[in-house]
Formats: C-alpha cells, structure tokens, sequence
C-alpha cells in the first residue's frame, strides 16, 4: 500500500488524461492516482477506465453526475483518501502545466517533516512560468500579491493548484466548511491551514500552460477568487473549524 495519492480532477481532458496518468505512475516512487471526472462528454473516463486495467492496484476512478467545480472534486479526493490509509495527498492538472516528477520534491519536504503541507510555487524563485501571455502572468502574479496583503499569509503563490497535503492537515480542516470552488479554493485551504497553524513551505517550481485541450479559467472564477479573499480575512477560520480539532 502506497502512503501516497494525486488527486486529478478531469473535466474533458481526453488529450492529457492517458500521457499524465502513465508519467506519473512511472516515477521512482510507488504512488497512486484518483480521477474524479465531472462527466466529461469527451470520454475521458472511459479512457482512464481503459488504463485501470493495467494499473489496476494503483490507479482509480470517481465519477460524479456533471460539472460540479473544482472545489468540490479535491473535497471529494479528499473525503475519498482519508477514508484510506494515504499519508500524503497530493492536487495536480491533467494537463501538465504540473510536472509530476516535482511531487517527488513536494513528498521530501513532507516526509521529512519540513512542514505540514508542500506548495509547488511559481512565484517563489522569481516568475517561473512557461507559455502564459504576459497578461495572465501578471493577472496571477499580482493576484498572489493581493492575498498576501489581505490575509498576511506569506505564501508567494496562494492560487497554486499544485500541492501536497500531510493527512494530519485534511483531518484537522472541517471539509464541510470550505465554502469556494475556483481559485478561492486554493486560497482558502492554504488559509484554513495557516490559520490553524500548519507549517506551510513553497517548492519552487516551472509551471508550463497546457498545450492540448481547454483551459476552465472564467472571469467568474476571478471575481469568486477577489472578493473571497476578503470574506476569509473578515470570518473567524479558526472558529469554523474548531468542530475538526
């Protein structure tokens, strides 16, 4: 048994589903994979189902009724690991603007007891980004800025979607009451656990945008993710989630 899952949320991502999947059950280390499929109308559940067959102890599949937001797929992922025996739980894309050999590096800080939870980080070493228009660029670098000034976090990048989890992290946070789906998401559990006092540590990474398929980038997953900010600093996070302790 794996002391390590990646959770990935796929929605229409037939043209990286296979290529990720297979990359990352290659690396060094034994580690598992959850799909949680929103439905995808492009097959790709069928393709990983496909793929189960030669992985059938390492790789697994939920299926959920529609498009339901992000927020509420790693939820799932996470709901779906802590019911297991995982100690290390990792979010990744399918459409590797994540390299997988990097959770490598994400599980050693954790492993060694470096921090609680692992960020892979755009912003950490300069501006690691490859592929983006400068204005995406600039539209993320400035929001991170803008978290940071809000929350008094120090996590450079706070929308980052590439992170690993200890389980001690998830079974503290009161998964009921995370309450964003996009971006906001992101910033809310690095929150939540800041505010728990969960040592956090950015991994430098290069995050390289997604060449094959659809991004799910919406001007509503902004709007959630600016004034989300706002309504974390003013609510009581520790209180919420004190049901948890």
């Amino acid at each position: 048994m794996s002391d390590s899952v990646v959770l990935i949320p796929t929605y229409n991502e037939k043209e990286n589903i296979e290529a990720i999947v297979r990359k990352t059950l290659s690396l060094e280390k034994d580690i598992h994979i959850l799909i949680i499929d929103d439905n995808s109308p492009d097959g790709t559940a069928d393709i990983v189902k496909e793929i189960i067959k030669d992985y059938p102890d390492r790789l697994y599949i939920e299926e959920r009724k529609g498009k339901l937001g992000l927020g509420t797929a790693y939820i799932h992922g996470f709901k779906w690991a802590l019911k297991r025996d995982y100690e290390f739980i990792f979010e990744m894309d399918a459409d590797f603007s994540h390299n997988p050999e990097d959770l490598l590096r994400l599980y050693e800080v954790c492993k060694n007891d470096e921090c609680d939870l692992a960020v892979g980080s755009r912003y950490i070493t300069g501006v690691n980004v490859v592929n983006w228009p400068m204005g995406r660029v600039m539209l993320s670098y400035y929001a991170s800025a803008y978290v940071r000034f809000i929350t008094r976090m120090k996590v450079r990048d706070t929308t980052a979607g590439f992170v690993c989890y200890t389980r001690k992290v998830l079974e503290r946070i009161n998964l009921e009451r995370i309450a964003f789906m996009g971006y906001a998401f992101q910033i809310e559990m690095k929150y939540t656990a800041h505010k728990l006092g969960f040592r956090i540590k950015e991994v430098p990474i290069i995050f390289t945008d997604r060449t094959l398929g659809q991004s799910k980038m919406s001007k509503g997953i902004i709007r959630e993710a600016f004034f989300g900010v706002i309504q974390l600093r003013l609510s009581n996070t520790k209180k919420r989630h004190r049901t948890k302790a």
